[in-house]
């Protein structure tokens, strides 16, 4: 899977952060692992010339997203395997995800992974223009959401454990396989 990321927004974010929760979204909807996926960040002003551009909305948006395939999430069971594919561009705008988040109460990096969720979904065919399908989306993404967050808790709970046996068994411990470490 090939994800990119552009940050022309001028803030720092962590895009290993955001790089990391589209991969688990794209993994989770059973999308092909070939798939390629563009990330662009960017200020006030440019996310406001797309939101007029493409959405004929004023002002700028916290995200955008541009499907460049027709894909359909977990496809049909008679249909040919998927092949490799370009889900499209998700543009973010970190400065007005920024003032979402404060609203919120939580940080920039929670507000950047449920917009990515967010865009992944909407790349993925989901939409939130009726109360059933806004009901069924952001039902689908908080539940990813919770899920990723979760795998991060476990990922740091197992690291904490290995560094902990290795410090217990020091040199003349283990390997994972059972067997004796080399003291040498």
């Amino acid at each position: 899977m090939s994800i990119e990321i552009a940050n022309e927004s001028g803030i720092e974010v962590s895009e290993e952060e955001l790089v990391s929760v589209a991969r688990f979204v794209i993994g989770r909807m059973d999308v092909h692992p070939a798939a390629e996926l563009s990330m662009v960040l960017v200020d006030l002003d440019t996310m406001s010339d797309l939101h007029v551009r493409w959405m004929d909305l004023p002002g700028p948006t916290d995200v955008m997203s541009f499907p460049m395939d027709e894909l359909e999430p977990g496809g049909r069971p008679d249909s040919a395997e998927p092949g490799p594919s370009m889900l499209g561009d998700i543009v973010l705008c970190p400065e007005f995800a920024g003032e979402q988040a404060t609203r919120a109460g939580h940080s920039l990096d929670q507000e950047l992974a449920l917009l990515t969720v967010h865009g992944v979904l909407h790349l993925l065919g989901y939409d939130h223009a009726e109360p059933e399908e806004e009901k069924a989306m952001f039902g689908l993404q908080n539940r990813l959401l919770a899920e990723w967050y979760e795998s991060l808790r476990e990922a740091q709970r197992r690291a904490e454990l290995a560094e902990r046996d290795r410090r217990l068994l020091g040199k003349t411990g283990f390997t994972t396989d059972g067997d004796p470490l080399d003291p040498a």
